[in-house]
């Protein structure tokens, strides 16, 4: 039966059944495949026929999983990476040569950072940042020499938004590749592609899995642009697990009703703490104070799980807080069924400068909230013991 409603397309898609009539697709533990003939093997390596050769290039469960993602995103092809930094080192990779530009949202992930800063400068390319709240900057930005924009939105911890239609028509207009980092949406939430964008980023280890067990990564885009992506990676070799696609195709099915809940506790924490005279600041999309809330109401869903709030006292409130909490998890990771606290400034971004992280907003007193699944009282009860820990 065919559907266009996500939960029955991310349920119900499946790679074909096996002769033991499976109802839930098995693990494809195989490194290699078996060939009918020696004619099968030269027209499977020439790309005349369709089929698994190795599963460095492909397997039932990274097809499976990527076919579920291409439905969910209205995408056309994608190919699936050991991680969520592996799809965007893969897309750099694919598509910039020395002498080529990048223009990139200023707030995105420390790691991404360190590539444009770090990895991909050895390598002759450049690049330059703009704010997401200031649309009006990045078109000045755009050089001969630049072949891609980059954005992450929502932005990582900042929570920052731009208008991807925006930057669909910007990128359009200079002939720009337009690549989104869609991890803190996920395709329920928000559609880079049908935005505009030419290629749509995922962190898969994050709310795909959502329970904080496997890594992996998915890179989604056209035909065209994804034949260029494999043909990079095929021979770098970033592709994901057998076991830990299997995982993330599962969890997909899950997807839909996990973000529901996570997005309407996550509003409520948001709603809470704007009030809370211990708190400076409270970034949430659905929040009507948030600077880009009508842009996040009319290209997504619902706000998502990630709450990023500025705690009074900078550093030491931020670690009194963290310190106080007693079902919430200190950790690095994002997207768990668990609530996750996360000190920015001393983690995931620790490798910018003071300077560089005041520009996003990453003040010394932030705090990222991963909102869990857990009972909204339990949570709220966490945050204000932990909020008037002696």
């Amino acid at each position: 039966m065919k559907s266009e409603n996500f939960e029955t397309i991310a349920i119900r898609t499946q790679t074909e059944r096996s002769l033991h009539k499976e109802h839930s697709a098995p693990i494809y533990l195989t490194s290699s495949y078996k060939f009918d003939d020696a004619e099968e093997m030269r027209a499977l390596f020439a790309n005349e026929k369709e089929g698994n050769v190795y599963s460095r290039y492909s397997n039932p469960n990274t097809s499976e999983f990527i076919e579920k993602m291409c439905l969910l995103e209205g995408a056309e092809d994608g190919f699936a990476t050991a991680t969520g930094m592996a799809s965007i080192f893969t897309t750099f990779g694919a598509f910039l040569k020395s002498g080529d530009h990048i223009v990139s949202s200023r707030s995105v992930f420390g790691s991404t950072h360190q590539l444009l800063t770090n990895v991909f400068s050895k390598w002759g390319v450049t690049f330059d940042y703009a704010d997401l709240d200031k649309p009006q900057d990045w078109e000045a930005l755009i050089k001969p020499n630049t072949k891609m924009i980059f954005v992450e939105t929502p932005s990582n911890p900042g929570i920052d938004i731009i208008d991807l239609e925006f930057l669909g028509s910007l990128a359009k207009k200079h002939n720009q590749l337009l690549v989104v980092d869609n991890c803190f949406a996920t395709p329920y939430l928000q559609q880079p592609i049908a935005l505009g964008a030419h290629i749509s980023i995922h962190s898969a280890t994050k709310y795909i899995d959502g329970q904080g067990r496997v890594l992996g990564g998915v890179i989604l885009g056209t035909k065209e642009l994804i034949a260029e992506v494999i043909g990079f990676a095929r021979h770098s070799g970033p592709a994901l697990s057998p076991f830990n696609a299997w995982i993330l195709s599962k969890s997909l099915e899950t997807l839909a009703v996990r973000m529901d809940r996570h997005c309407e506790n996550a509003l409520k924490v948001a709603e809470y703490l704007e009030k809370h005279p211990k708190i400076k600041l409270v970034k949430y999309p659905f929040l009507q104070s948030h600077p880009q809330y009508e842009i996040a109401k009319k290209q997504m869903k619902q706000g998502g799980g990630i709450v990023t709030i500025v705690v009074k006292g900078g550093v030491d409130g931020a670690r009194k807080f963290m310190d106080g909490l007693k079902m919430f998890s200190i950790s690095a990771n994002l997207a768990d069924t668990r609530s996750i606290a996360t000190h920015p400034a001393t983690s995931t971004h620790s490798k910018l400068t003071e300077e560089e992280r005041n520009i996003v907003g990453i003040e010394q007193g932030s705090i990222r909230l991963s909102i869990g699944l857990e009972h909204i009282n339990d949570i709220l009860a966490d945050i204000e013991q932990a909020l008037n820990t002696p």
